[in-house]
């Protein structure tokens, strides 16, 4: 009888990158069952080592899932940065939030992490400015509203469909599409150029 392959998360660490072991199988365990389902000791388990191996790194389950979030802080950022102007942020926000689903539901769950934790903060803060930037390319007249109501109507948009489309809640509007045309005709309506709030767009 053939010997079963093992999983990559099930392969014992090697060459000191524990850290990266722990983190891979706890984002497969969260895109899978949630972050309730997180356990230091059964993660340790996948990844071949004592129990209290990942404590070294993470120290509790607080820990490990504010890691998560700081790095998924910075993948955003990155994805933010790459786009040309507001609407193309949503975009990639979106996609975002696709490629990336154990992250996108810590980030936003400061019940479950060390929101002190500096590492979280300068991250949360190059998300941020990105965010930010996006919106500061936007002509005011086209914004409507100042920069910070525009930045929070932006983020409210991305965030609600992204965490809609993650939930299945938008299975039946797609219809087989692709969710990033869809957010794209979703938030032309938000910015429009000349559509300020005195013009008339009956």
């Amino acid at each position: 009888m053939a010997t079963p392959r093992s999983t990559p998360s099930a392969r014992p660490y090697h060459h000191g990158d524990l850290r990266r072991a722990i983190m891979s199988a706890a984002l497969e365990t969260i895109a899978a069952d949630g972050p309730a389902a997180l356990s230091l000791r059964d993660l340790a388990r996948r990844a071949g080592v004592s129990h209290a191996a990942p404590a070294h790194h993470f120290k509790d389950r607080a820990g490990l899932l504010t890691a998560i979030a700081a790095e998924g802080h910075e993948l955003l950022a990155g994805a933010l940065r790459e786009a040309e102007d507001l609407r193309e942020a949503g975009v990639r926000y979106v996609r975002f939030a696709r490629e990336h689903p154990a992250h996108f539901q810590v980030m936003f769950a400061p019940q479950l992490l060390r929101t002190g934790d500096v590492e979280l903060i300068t991250a949360q803060a190059l998300s941020d400015a990105a965010l930010r930037d996006a919106v500061a390319g936007v002509p005011a007249r086209d914004r409507g509203v100042e920069s910070r109501l525009a930045g929070v109507a932006a983020w409210s948009l991305a965030h609600g469909f992204a965490t809609l489309l993650l939930a299945h809640n938008l299975d039946d509007a797609l219809g087989g599409g692709e969710p990033e045309e869809m957010f794209r005709e979703v938030a032309a309506t938000l910015f429009r150029p000349g559509a300020g709030p005195d013009t008339d767009t009956a």
